[in-house]
């Protein structure tokens, strides 16, 4: 078993920067490719970036590409969503994720409790 804490979320003025965190903690939880997903109020839950186990690959979605980096300790089993230029629409509640590297939603089997983070305009 796995279990995942977020934190870091919070409210910003467009433009600004926040760092989440994802501290994991269990037997396997290291051998695990980590993700983050956002949900937006009235939306589909939505990938937004993703490590592997090693922290050797990422893949971020394309409206944060170039302003979300997906940062991985290791050593700490803790995964950061680093994201700068932030846009309204940025605006959701952020989920860490642990399981199979990929984007969609179902090939990771442990969520955290998810962060808002509210972008202001």
């Amino acid at each position: 078993q796995v279990q995942l804490v977020e934190s870091g979320g919070g409210l910003v003025q467009a433009g600004g920067s926040l760092r989440l965190s994802c501290a994991a903690s269990g037997r396997t939880c290291s051998s695990y490719a980590r993700g983050w997903f956002r949900q937006a109020p009235g939306k589909e839950r939505e990938f937004v970036a993703t490590i592997g186990w090693s922290a050797i690959r990422t893949y971020t979605e394309d409206s944060v590409k170039g302003r979300f980096t997906i940062p991985r300790d290791v050593a700490k089993n803790t995964v950061y969503l680093q994201m700068n230029s932030l846009q309204s629409e940025d605006t959701a509640v952020y989920y860490c994720a642990a399981g199979t590297m990929s984007t969609w939603s179902k090939t990771y089997n442990y969520w955290g409790q998810g962060t808002q983070v509210t972008v202001s305009a």
